[in-house]
């Protein structure tokens, strides 16, 4: 298989293709969809194999003995990331939206302030109000088109109703490798204000070159409010399968998150488990090498293209296959950027608001695609934004 291969989603259930028409606009005959993180490609064979495997087989059962897919996540951990992990650490969850969500659950109460570090994925606020919590927005500095923390700024903003934080790590979608000394402050943050935190670590197989991604678990002194989300679904393109782990390593946090899962009657889904057995592989490393290889490439056509534009600018990506536009030097309003992007280059992003503080200048354009998608996208939005040349 090759990344530079087309594959038409369209009218397959693909919520990135046949859901933006409604939601933005775009038509799927003749749009480009840049807004759903997933990817246009397919995962590598040894997950297709797997699922071989079970369609050959014929009976989907109830899945039992996860031994086998609990030592695939240690061996892909300690491989890739240099992190030792006990299979007695590991909860399956629907996903790390799902995780999230549990989290929240078992560790809040209603009313409580859930503290996150924006703009950042959406979904993280939009689970945290439909439990009644309160969403704590602390605005990352935009230093030279680069996002940085001010835990000065937020010391000064918790109110002492925070019971939780939630850290995007790699940042999404600002792209940032958070370093060890801004790990270092994030945990010291939750110690002094009392808060659990959650790191979401979802994209962390998919830095580009020179960066180096440390896992929160690598920090020392805060295994006892640390709780680990980690999945194959961003990295192997199997987000269809809903399954994500999160990772507590203090037994007493351990307790609280196994109770809530047991009231929940959560287990997880056989499929899920399959691909992602096979995919924490030395077969599923080489072509997670080879993905971020060819990701850096679509990253350096983009940008490229993209800065051409008087005004615009890319911020410039450590890590996720997500780039995060800022039109804010144009001099045009959001209505009138994003209208350009959509109506006039006819593709669908996501709008920079959804993000929280911080996000209104920008747009999220995802370019996991065949480099020809890529290479017209910029070409469509060269054209959108002519008239500034």
């Amino acid at each position: 298989m090759s990344f530079d291969d087309p594959i038409d989603r369209r009218g397959t259930h693909c919520v990135k293709w046949d859901g933006m028409e409604k939601l933005y606009g775009v038509s799927p005959d003749d749009g480009i969809a840049m807004w759903v993180a997933d990817m246009e490609f397919r995962p590598p064979q040894v997950v297709q194999d797997a699922l071989q495997s079970m369609l050959n087989h014929g009976v989907y059962g109830y899945f039992g003995n996860d031994s086998r897919y609990t030592a695939a996540i240690q061996w892909w951990m300690q491989t890739r990331h240099g992190w030792a992990v006990d299979p007695s650490w590991i909860f399956t969850t629907h996903g790390l939206v799902n995780g999230t969500a549990m989290c929240v659950d078992a560790f809040t109460q209603p009313g409580d302030g859930v503290v996150l570090f924006t703009p950042v994925y959406h979904a993280f606020a939009r689970v945290i109000r439909a439990a009644g919590r309160q969403v704590v927005e602390c605005p990352l500095a935009n230093v030279d088109g680069r996002y940085e923390m001010d835990f000065q700024t937020y010391d000064a903003m918790m109110t002492g109703n925070e019971r939780m934080v939630i850290l995007c790590s790699p940042h999404n979608p600002g792209g940032r490798v958070w370093t060890k000394a801004e790990l270092r402050a994030v945990a010291a943050f939750a110690k002094r204000h009392e808060l659990i935190l959650v790191s979401d670590e979802i994209h962390h197989d998919l830095t580009m070159p020179g960066h180096i991604h440390t896992p929160m678990s690598h920090i020392d002194g805060i295994t006892d409010r640390l709780v680990m989300m980690t999945a194959t679904t961003k990295t192997f393109n199997i987000a269809g399968s809903h399954s994500g782990n999160v990772i507590i390593e203090d037994p007493d946090l351990r307790a609280i998150f196994a109770g809530r899962m047991a009231a929940m009657g959560i287990s997880p889904n056989s499929f899920g488990l399959h691909m992602a057995t096979a995919a924490y592989s030395p077969e599923g490393a080489v072509w997670v090498d080879d993905l971020r290889h060819y990701l850096d490439g679509n990253r350096k056509v983009f940008d490229a293209g993209v800065n051409a534009i008087p005004g615009v600018r890319s911020m410039p990506l450590e890590s996720t296959y997500l780039a995060w536009v800022d039109f804010a030097g144009t001099g045009m309003s959001q209505a009138e950027f994003t209208d350009r992007v959509q109506k006039g280059a006819r593709i669908a992003v996501n709008h920079g608001p959804s993000f929280g503080l911080g996000g209104d200048s920008f747009l999220r354009f995802n370019f996991a695609a065949p480099r020809k998608q890529v290479v017209e996208a910029v070409a469509r939005l060269q054209e959108a934004f002519g008239d500034l040349q």
